[in-house]
């Protein structure tokens, strides 16, 4: 049972450190912290990696948002 949680906490970092290598650095704003926030709550969901995409979704969204925000004023 341990080794299991453990095993999927591992695997879902190493998703999460790939797509974030894989991302170029100008696309990855907003979503390294997203990705941190969602995939710890959905690690308490039992589901990790999809929270962790999840929250690099909402992240970049969130991201995009406050920059429209500060060049239109």
């Amino acid at each position: 049972m341990t080794s299991t949680i453990i095993r999927h906490t591992v695997l879902g970092f190493a998703m999460v450190l790939a797509v974030l290598g894989a991302a170029p650095e100008a696309q990855a704003k907003g979503c390294i912290k997203g990705a941190i926030v969602g995939g710890v709550a959905g690690h308490m969901a039992g589901h990790g990696v999809m929270g962790a995409v999840a929250g690099c979704a909402v992240g970049r969204h969130q991201a995009n948002k406050q920059d429209k925000q500060t060049t239109t004023r």
